[in-house]
């Protein structure tokens, strides 16, 4: 969601200003593709290490002798940070009371959320703040040609053409169970996408939802659903396979962004968490339930019945997904 504030910082400063990005190891090839950034720093995040990460990274922070910092995250301890690099511009986000160690502060939202914007806004504003004109929200991602060929042989496993039409399932979710829809609704969905749509059907996987994949599965018991739960991917082949799909139907999980940076639609499954403005600049449909405990926030159901998103049919999230497929057909054809 931070692409866009990045491609308005190459294009308002030039080649001549080096740009380096700053991230957990964990996305040390999301960016990879984009040309943006002339340099990517990664930082291991196991707790244990904190210390020495931290003092690790402010020594080559104050050896860059950075003249502006823009912090996408609001917390004390990255303006912590950024105040001991000895950068001269500090430009970020803090909670209410907070700030005091930025140059220029700016306001996440009243009670600590970005309510009422995409962080994709958010970050845009960090930008604009140090003289970016405006720019698109739409998201953007690159692969380099080892994704691509990673990718090309994982579809010759599968015994998938390298150019297969797919429609994309991600039934992981981030932090916490309740957010995931029952995984007898997603077998029942690949089936019918696979029998009635005659079209593949293939379930991503992660390290979070390689069981779930799997049981999926096996529960569809279609020729034509295939899983990743038997690969352990790297970030560049899984871009390279979400580039691929033709649509993804996702719970509340960061790998929806993902297929958006592609341009693909995305169709999202909300239940304990509100819906957020949808995804800029692709096909982007939200489904939610209309339970009266919906939006709870909490990552376990408290009531024990997770019917936010039990009440989410799979006729809802087929219709949705055979009128996307519809959409896309009636473009190529005009």
């Amino acid at each position: 969601m931070a692409t866009p504030m990045l491609r308005a910082l190459r294009k308002h400063f030039g080649p001549k200003t080096r740009l380096v990005g700053i991230s957990p190891s964990r996305w040390g090839q999301l960016l990879e593709g984009t040309a943006w950034l002339d340099e990517q720093w990664h930082f291991a995040t196991q707790r244990e290490n904190q210390q020495c990460r931290d003092w690790t990274l402010l020594r080559q922070m104050r050896e860059a002798r950075f003249e502006t910092l823009l912090l996408c995250s609001p917390s004390l301890h990255a303006h912590t940070l950024a105040w001991l690099s000895g950068a001269k511009e500090r430009v970020g986000y803090a909670y209410p009371g907070g700030g005091r160690l930025l140059t220029k502060k700016l306001t996440w939202s009243a009670n600590g959320r970005p309510a009422g914007y995409s962080k994709v806004d958010l970050y845009l504003r960090l930008a604009e703040t140090v003289g970016c004109p405006a720019e698109p929200t739409a998201l953007e991602l690159g692969t380099l040609q080892r994704d691509e060929n990673s990718a090309d042989e994982l579809y010759r496993e599968l015994g998938l053409p390298s150019d297969a039409s797919t429609v994309l399932l991600n039934p992981g979710a981030s932090e916490g169970s309740a957010k995931l829809w029952p995984v007898e609704r997603f077998a029942e969905l690949a089936r019918s996408i696979a029998n009635e749509l005659q079209i593949d059907v293939l379930v991503l996987s992660t390290s979070r939802s390689r069981q779930i994949s799997g049981e999926i599965i096996r529960r569809a018991g279609n020729a034509r659903v295939f899983s990743l739960a038997d690969f352990a991917l790297d970030l560049g082949t899984l871009k390279a396979v979400i580039r691929r799909g033709r649509v993804m139907v996702s719970g509340d999980d960061p790998i929806r962004f993902v297929a958006a940076a592609f341009g693909r639609p995305v169709i999202s499954l909300f239940g304990p968490t509100c819906a957020e403005p949808k995804l800029p600049f692709v096909r982007s449909v939200n489904l939610a339930s209309d339970v009266a405990c919906r939006g709870c926030q909490n990552r376990v159901c408290p009531l024990k019945h997770q019917m936010c998103m039990k009440t989410i049919s799979v006729e809802t999230v087929y219709g949705e997904v055979a009128k996307v497929l519809e959409e896309s057909l009636a473009v190529c054809a005009a």
